[in-house]
């Protein structure tokens, strides 16, 4: 079982793939072919038990994905050293601004689907 779910979420994978390199999209295809995934799932309305297996044994290892990266920081640190002011200021205004469009967006479609409600 565990194998079809992962030729499935593969198959999806290499159908994002296949699609960015054909239309020049400037999407990662993981990505895209995550989103078909979903799309697929919706459409089916429900999740078949080999992917669901297949998904929650890989999401049962997804912290050890971030190990390279933890090594990365330690093996930059002279790096993220010098730039650290450049790097924190980035970060408060990337997460301001984020907040603030979230804020904004949010308030549009309560105003958006209050009208419709009304």
């Amino acid at each position: 079982m565990i194998l079809q779910g992962f030729a499935v979420l593969l198959f999806f994978q290499l159908l994002g793939e296949l699609l960015v390199r054909a239309s020049g999209l400037l999407v990662p295809g993981p990505v895209l072919g995550m989103a078909l995934l979903l799309a697929f799932l919706l459409f089916r309305k429900g999740i078949a038990a080999p992917i669901r297996e297949t998904s929650e044994g890989l999401l049962r290892y997804l912290p050890l994905l971030f190990v390279p990266a933890g090594v990365g920081l330690i093996n930059h640190g002279v790096l993220l050293k010098q730039d650290f002011v450049v790097i924190a200021v980035t970060l408060v205004i990337s997460t301001a601004l984020t907040l603030a469009v979230t804020v904004l967006v949010l308030q549009g479609l309560k105003k958006l689907l209050g009208a419709k409600n009304a």
